[in-house]
């Protein structure tokens, strides 16, 4: 799994829409995670293996880092602006090489380009007139992956423009602003509003979200670095899993100590048998768990003061040995699925419920916001525009519904009445197919899609109704229907097609 907020398992980030009004300016902006592929070997050399971004090594007795690359990242935003919206991809939280710029609807709104450290010629280039206009929001994306940038329009999973970098290096951050006459609106995934000056300076934001599984087999000490570059930094996060003869865990920051959390975990590893973790960064939200993402909760900690993570570091020590398996993975949804359960009120549309996380091959949950639709998201039904599957939180519940992008929200369907969510999850990627189906027949192989207050599961379902409209919802078996959000209220169908995975 290579991508971040992308085709694969994602949510569960607190996101709001960050809305930036980019005066006059002239270039940049943007960022997430890259990197090149470097180990720092020691006397012996380590064993190590890239296949499909999944690496195996093994480590020392020795207490020195072996850095590898945070794979790929996102950012996902719209901008009202007539032309020149600039974004850049940097390594820290300030201006300077190496970093990436993408110019969209440059040249008079003519063409856009990727430029590598603020040299020409640009190192890819492509003829978009009229991409950008003053009157209304546009969506575009961009990703990173490899060295391997891309730039894409909201809805679209192909790039109209895309370099790869021969020598490419690890983004932590990234800004935005425009110029060349124009002034710039930007709703930008996951941040809060921001203003920026009419003046060439640039507002630096760290990547916000990245995640790592990992299987170690050590009697001890197994080491986890999160840094913003190839080696030890200041400040950088670390993660000590069975330290003190394998007796507790505790994160730490900038090699300091007092340790941020630690917490007691007697026997957490073992020489014969990897065990398994999940790791996860979210603006400064450090959290590890045990086994998988969805998997309870080892260690938490909030930085207030969040870098830019571009790399991870592994290593051993203190008589202890270590080989490892390392996969990177998106920020994926907290949560787990509760038992079915009646409801408590079997006549009623379901009341607001508790969340679930799925992944189905490679379907998954990506946080977005704002009307913003992430490459791969599953359409699910048609209204004057696709809509697309979503869910949402709702009085504590986690609702299916559609994403309609025109009104910039997530319509779920509850107590009767359609409630839009700014804030909300797309459904991405994955082998997925809709079935014919009536009342409360669930096939086994149906798509999570949240739960009830009571801990039932709710499944996505869509239907054809007025006017041949589409619609999205939520399938509740213990109700025996499909409750959808069309109109202001919450309608009921008993027969309709579900989401199953292949």
């Amino acid at each position: 799994m290579v991508t971040l907020h992308v085709y694969a398992c994602v949510t569960r980030s607190q996101l709001a829409s960050q809305k930036i009004i980019t005066p006059r300016q002239q270039t940049r902006s943007l960022s997430l995670n890259l990197v090149e592929f470097e180990s720092l070997s020691s006397a012996k050399k380590s064993t190590t293996q890239l296949n499909n971004m999944a690496i195996s090594l093994s480590t020392e007795d020795k207490l020195e880092y072996q850095f590898y690359p945070v794979t790929s990242g996102q950012i996902q935003f719209r901008v009202k602006t007539a032309n020149d919206a600039h974004v850049a991809l940097t390594t820290g939280p300030t201006e300077g090489d190496p970093m990436y710029e993408v110019f969209i609807g440059g040249w008079g709104n003519s063409k856009s380009v990727i430029r590598k450290n603020r040299s020409k010629p640009e190192v890819a280039e492509v003829e978009t007139p009229g991409i950008l206009t003053a009157d209304e929001f546009r969506g575009f994306w961009i990703r990173w992956d490899g060295g391997n940038i891309t730039v894409g329009k909201e809805g679209e999973g192909s790039p109209f423009l895309s370099y790869q970098d021969p020598e490419p290096f690890g983004i932590g951050y990234f800004g935005v602003c425009t110029g060349w006459g124009a002034t710039g609106e930007w709703l930008i995934e996951g941040r809060k509003t921001l203003r920026t000056p009419d003046e060439l300076s640039y507002k630096f934001h760290p990547v916000r979200s990245g995640a790592v599984s990992i299987e170690v087999k050590a009697k001890s000490n197994a080491h986890i670095a999160l840094t913003n570059a190839k080696g030890e930094t200041s400040p950088m996060y670390e993660i000590m899993i069975g330290g003190w003869e394998n007796s507790a865990s505790v994160i730490r920051y900038n090699r300091t100590q007092p340790d941020k959390v630690r917490v007691d975990t007697k026997g957490i590893l073992n020489s014969n048998e990897y065990k398994k973790f999940s790791i996860s960064w979210l603006d400064g939200h450090i959290v590890v768990k045990t086994g998988n993402q969805s998997g309870p909760v080892l260690l938490d900690w909030h930085d207030p003061n969040p870098i830019g993570v571009s790399y991870i570091g592994v290593r051993t020590g203190w008589g202890s040995t270590g080989n490892w398996n390392l996969r990177f993975e998106p920020h994926a949804a907290h949560g787990g699925s509760g038992a079915a359960t009646p409801s408590k009120h079997p006549q009623r549309p379901s009341a607001p419920s508790a969340p679930a996380a799925f992944q189905a091959g490679t379907a998954c949950w990506v946080d977005a916001s704002g009307g913003m639709v992430p490459p791969g998201a599953i359409v699910g039904g048609q209204d004057d525009e696709p809509l697309y599957v979503g869910r949402a939180y709702h009085e504590g519940a986690l609702i299916p519904g559609k994403v309609k992008p025109g009104h910039a929200v997530c319509y779920i369907p509850w107590g009767g009445a359609e409630h839009g969510k700014s804030d909300y999850q797309v459904l991405c990627g994955g082998n997925v197919a809709w079935i014919p189906t009536s009342g409360g027949n669930v096939p086994p192989n149906a798509i999570p899609g949240g739960e009830t207050e009571d801990g039932e599961p709710l499944f996505i379902g869509h239907v054809t109704h007025e006017d041949g409209v589409v619609t999205v919802g939520k399938v509740q078996p213990s109700h025996k229907v499909l409750y959808v959000p069309y109109g202001g209220g919450e309608v009921g169908f008993d027969e309709y097609e579900i989401l199953v995975s292949h």
